[in-house]
């Protein structure tokens, strides 16, 4: 079984305008509503590629029970620790006549000590059962910065192999416990060295860097350009499909989710990024966050390169 963990989860809430301008009214074609947050997203596409997963993480309010419900519906199973307040509401307004998408990111709600302690209880009798546990996101307001550190610990004990996703400083925190595998995407991977790459030479560096941390695989998304890795010690240059997404929203998830479900299969390493390069693909096709085509993941994973560095 996989486990995803989101601390921060959402509503993704997605608009379509037929053209979006600052500064006017507009009037909604139509609207979206989707259970969302990194983690989640996660589950979404482990459980369309077949696999089976366990979503936790913290939830509140009606917000929080949509959430919770329509993950259930997807065959999802859910273990949520519930905290006071509601659970945020991510808008994506999409412009229809011009292809561009423009996000507002729900502050969500506070935690407390007792939602860290409830979180950390949860995960480890999950992670007992788990072979991986994917932890996704940003953290709430009043979560402590270590959280990751420690919920990576957990894993780690229980035998299972932590998933990182997140960025800045939580980021930066958790490297130190040291997680088999981490996703940064080109911002958040310039956050961290501060500075940003500009050639793919250098953040083939900069994966090397993070993989000399004593981290198994390292995955750097780099966008329609695919990625650059380091899986156990070896360099790997992904190359994705050429396509004309339709959202982005969400396709460093389905990376993520691509790995974690090939991860557990015991598929080689070039099998693993091919899967996942091919599931942040068919999520791009989308118009939802977390969500896949089964037919044009099939179709991509044939065009996918996976060169050896």
């Amino acid at each position: 079984m996989i486990t995803t963990v989101t601390l921060n989860a959402a509503i993704d809430r997605t608009y379509y305008v037929d053209k979006f301008s600052v500064g006017q009214v507009h009037r909604v074609a139509r609207q979206i509503d989707e259970p969302g947050g990194k983690g989640n997203n996660v589950a979404k596409v482990i459980r369309q590629l077949g696999g089976e997963v366990t979503a936790t993480g913290i939830i509140g309010g009606s917000n929080g029970t949509f959430i919770e419900s329509s993950l259930t519906e997807r065959g999802i199973q859910t273990a949520f620790v519930r905290g006071p307040g509601e659970s945020r509401v991510c808008l994506n307004i999409l412009d229809e006549s011009g292809g561009t998408s423009t996000e507002l990111l729900g502050q969500g709600m506070s935690i407390m000590e007792t939602e860290a302690e409830a979180i950390k209880e949860t995960l480890r009798g999950l992670a007992l059962q788990s072979s991986v546990v994917v932890l996704s996101g940003s953290f709430p307001a009043g979560a402590p910065e270590g959280l990751y550190a420690e919920l990576i610990g957990i894993v780690r004990s229980a035998g299972a192999q932590a998933f990182l996703d997140t960025s800045g400083a939580a980021f930066s925190a958790a490297l130190g416990a040291s997680p088999h595998f981490v996703k940064p995407n080109e911002e958040e991977l310039a956050g961290w060295l501060g500075r940003e790459p500009q050639q793919l030479s250098e953040w083939t560096r900069a994966a090397q860097m993070l993989a000399d941390q004593g981290i198994t695989e390292v995955c750097v998304t780099l966008g329609s350009r695919g990625a650059v890795a380091f899986l156990d010690g070896a360099g790997y240059l992904v190359t994705p499909p050429a396509i004309q997404p339709v959202n982005t929203v969400g396709c460093g998830d389905a990376f993520v989710a691509g790995m974690a479900y090939a991860q557990e299969r015991g598929h080689s390493a070039a099998d693993r990024l091919r899967t996942a390069a091919a599931a942040a693909a068919a999520n791009a096709m989308s118009a939802k966050a977390g969500d896949i085509d089964y037919r044009l993941f099939r179709e991509y994973g044939q065009q996918v390169q996976v060169t050896a560095l």
